[in-house]
Order: structure tokens, then C-alpha cells, then sequence
């Protein structure tokens, strides 16, 4: 098990930065020697969040920034678009901030990806600095760089690779989350083991309800070992030209359930859940892995009170509907849906299927 306070390093050369993970860091951040410097500070947050840490952050940066600026945002996948986005440079050029400016997202994915894009964005590009409060943000959208919002038409489809300085996960923070917000984070947690480390899917299946019960040494394991495979993942291949589009396993189905659902009916781990079992599934028909395999991770995702089936979009032509809302996905090419499936557990491959072969395992996963 890691320490209280650990450190996982995103090794990209002049853009590398540290991962810090342990309980009360919130509490130690004015003591650290590595925030990035700047003439103001911008602390992005959201009305659940910014109400519990929210001060506790801004007392934390006083002593390193002239002035500590928050504006609050409104909580939820169905906000993250163009109008909230603007909520962030009205705050910015209302305060008269520069390019010297720091940003601090505090909050989770959604806070996460809107402020790295804002932050992209701004004067072209100005620092920021991640503070996930959610387990899904702490062991997976809040390290990569990957910002965006969303489109009507498509998740995440407008967006920029901005890394950012730093990541502080505190584990405290998680004692908040409601229980369906700390199972739809053990769902990116899932998805690293038939990625890339069956030994962690193993100890998954051994410590969920340790999970569950938030009991401090396995979440900051799981935190830990989740950073540690996205590091080496993303230190390869920062800007997705090839490894890191294994990362979105189960995400091409889940991104179809979100936007046909409307953002924010379904929480993205929700929707990444339902879709591994799916993704499982057509790995199944293409002979790459067994029964055996899509039973054992169903299983584990059931264990953790996620769904096992993807819901249906459209009671006339319920896989014609996924489908078109699948080819809105930033691995399609030509108008090929990619998926990103098993190729034998503890590997993924990206490659396309037959539209009958993936109308098959919708139909399956989606009955009612």
C-alpha cells in the first residue's frame, strides 16, 4: 500500500508533472514548495463542491497569489457547454487577469475538463492546476490533459490538450462523494485491469466492498495503481495518435448512452460501465476473449452497483440509434466506429466490427 502521501510522475518532457495523492493534502498545499507562480489565482468550482473546500483552497493559495479569485459554476454533465465555459472568462477578464494567471479546478471531471479548457484557451494558454473531488477525476480525467465540453451531437468533441502543472488528489475529499458518484469512479478503476493489469482487476474483485466502504489504504492503492497505468500510458502517447485510445474502453458505447440520454440522466462511469460489459461482449464474438472472461468482469461491475445494461435510446431502432451516435466519436475514422476492445484479458486493441456483429450485442445488452 502506498503512504499517506504519495507521488505518481507524468513523464512528457518540459510538460511533466506530479501526481500527489494521500489524505488531508488540501490541508498541506500552502506548504508546498512546487505551485506554479503567478500575478492571480482562479479557483473553478461548482455549487456542490465549492460550499465544502472552497475556502479551505483559497485560504491555502493566499499566501502564494496577490489575489485569489472563485467563481462557482453549476453542477453537472448538462452544464458543461459554451454558456458555462463563458461563466470562466467572464470571471477572468471581470478580475482584469493576465496571462500570468494560475488556474485551480476544484471540483470533478466536469470542473476538471471545462477549466484545463478554459485555461487552454485564455490569452492561448495560461497554467492550471488540478484538484479532483471525485474518485472518477482522481484516477482518470483529471490527469492527461484532456479538456473539452460537450456537443449536443457528441461528448467531449470540442475541446484541447492542455496539460496541467500539478495534480492533488485528496483521498479526504472522497468522504463526500453520494454512493452512486463513488461507483461510477470505480468504473475507470475497472477498466485499467482488462486494459493493462489483470493482478489489479484480481485485487478489485478482493477489495471491493473495501471500496465501497471507502476504507483509506484501498482507495489510496486503487487511486495510485489507476494514476500509475495512466502515466505510462499517457507519457507514451500524449495526444492519442495510437496506445492511448485503449484508455476509452467501454467509452464509445457510454458516450452514445450519455448523449441519447441527455447529459447527466446517466453519470459518465455509468455509461463507461454498461459499455465495457457491451465492449466485452463484441470482443466475445470476434473470438478474442471467452465467456468466462465477459462473465467475470459483468460480475465485478454488478459487485459495485453499476449497470450491466446500456439502456434503450429508441424503441424503433434501438441499435440504428447507437449506432448513429456512435460514428460522433473522436476514434472514428471515415466514418468507421473503432471500438477499443480485449484482446485477451489484461490487452486492448482498437479496431472496427461488423455494424451487424455490434447490432447483435446491442440487442443483447440493451433488452429490457
Amino acid at each position: 500500500m502506498p503512504s499517506s502521501t504519495d507521488s505518481v510522475r507524468i513523464d512528457l518532457g518540459e510538460r511533466s508533472y506530479p501526481i500527489a495523492i494521500g489524505a488531508g493534502l488540501l490541508a498541506t498545499l500552502a506548504r508546498r514548495a512546487d505551485l506554479p507562480r503567478g500575478t492571480a489565482a482562479l479557483i473553478v468550482t461548482n455549487t456542490t463542491v465549492g460550499p465544502l473546500y472552497g475556502a479551505q483552497l483559497a485560504q491555502a493559495l493566499a499566501p502564494h497569489y496577490p489575489q485569489v479569485h472563485t467563481v462557482t459554476l453549476p453542477d453537472g454533465e448538462e452544464h458543461k457547454d459554451w454558456q458555462t465555459l463563458n461563466r470562466v472568462f467572464d470571471a477572468l477578464l471581470g478580475h482584469g487577469c493576465d496571462r500570468k494567471v494560475v488556474l485551480w479546478a476544484l471540483g470533478g471531471g466536469v470542473v476538471g475538463d471545462m477549466t484545463g479548457f478554459a485555461a487552454a484557451c485564455y490569452m492561448r494558454g495560461v497554467p492550471f492546476v488540478q484538484v479532483p473531488t471525485t474518485l472518477l477525476a482522481q484516477v482518470d480525467s483529471s490527469v492527461g490533459g484532456k479538456t473539452a465540453i460537450n456537443h449536443p451531437l457528441g461528448k467531449n468533441m470540442v475541446g484541447a490538450f492542455h496539460q496541467p502543472q500539478l495534480v492533488v488528489c485528496d483521498l479526504a475529499t472522497l468522504a463526500s462523494l453520494p454512493p452512486r458518484e463513488l461507483a461510477a469512479g470505480l468504473a475507470e478503476v475497472i477498466k485499467y485491469g482488462p486494459i493493462a493489469d489483470m493482478e489489479l482487476f484480481a485485487w478489485l474483485e478482493a477489495h471491493l466492498d473495501a471500496l465501497l466502504a471507502r476504507e483509506a489504504g484501498a482507495l489510496a492503492h486503487a487511486v495510485r495503481r489507476s494514476c500509475e497505468i495512466k502515466a505510462a500510458v499517457v507519457g507514451a502517447d500524449e495526444r492519442e495518435a495510437g496506445l492511448r485510445a485503449i484508455l476509452n474502453f467501454g467509452h464509445t458505447f457510454g458516450h452514445a448512452i450519455e448523449a441519447g440520454m441527455g447529459y447527466g440522466a446517466w453519470l459518465h462511469g455509468e455509461g463507461v460501465a454498461a459499455g465495457m460489459v457491451m465492449a466485452a461482449e463484441l470482443s466475445l464474438r470476434l473470438s478474442l476473449v471467452d465467456a468466462a472472461f465477459v462473465q467475470r468482469l459483468r460480475a465485478l461491475i454488478g459487485r459495485a452497483g453499476l449497470p450491466v445494461r446500456g439502456p434503450v435510446l429508441d424503441a424503433g431502432d434501438n441499435a440504428g440509434r447507437y449506432l448513429q451516435l456512435m460514428r460522433v466519436d473522436k476514434k472514428a475514422e471515415a466514418g468507421e466506429i473503432r471500438f477499443v476492445l480485449i484482446d485477451g484479458p489484461g490487452r486492448a486493441v482498437v479496431r472496427a466490427a461488423p455494424d451487424a456483429l455490434v447490432r447483435e450485442v446491442i440487442d443483447l445488452c440493451c433488452a429490457p
